[in-house]
């Protein structure tokens, strides 16, 4: 049990320095890795399809990218979720809670940032209906 523990800390410090090193990355905008900076950069992004890369470019593959995700996902929902009619925005709603699901038994902060992705692909995904669309 010990071995188990050290191995997924082991994997976990490695996940976090490897995000870590991407968020400053010559995709990832931001100077250093300090959470406001990229959050600031998520939140000036144009549109959706802009604040999903700069996510991908900025992520830490751990606990830290909830709070990005959350910021792309309400960039998203501003393409759509003022339009969506009743029945399909509880569709959109089961989604997200599918995605906050799929993770949930699981240990280890990558996960949260998996479900953060999740999340904000869905509502990439409803944003990119919704301007195809014309909303």
């Amino acid at each position: 049990m010990r071995f188990t523990s050290c191995l997924a800390g082991s994997i976990l410090s490695l996940a976090l320095l490897a995000g870590a090193a991407r968020a400053t990355t010559s995709e990832c905008p931001a100077k250093t890795t300090a959470t406001d900076e990229i959050v600031a950069i998520l939140k000036d992004a144009p549109n959706c399809e802009r604040a999903m890369k700069l996510l991908e470019a900025c992520e830490y593959s751990a606990s830290g990218d909830a709070q990005f995700g959350a910021v792309v996902e309400k960039k998203c929902e501003a393409d759509f979720l003022d339009h969506l009619k009743a029945p399909r925005k509880l569709t959109y709603q089961r989604e997200l809670r599918v995605c906050d699901r799929k993770y949930r038994n699981e240990e280890g902060t990558m996960y949260v940032s998996f479900t953060a992705f999740c999340r904000a692909e869905v509502a990439q995904r409803y944003s990119r209906q919704a301007l195809t669309a014309g909303h």
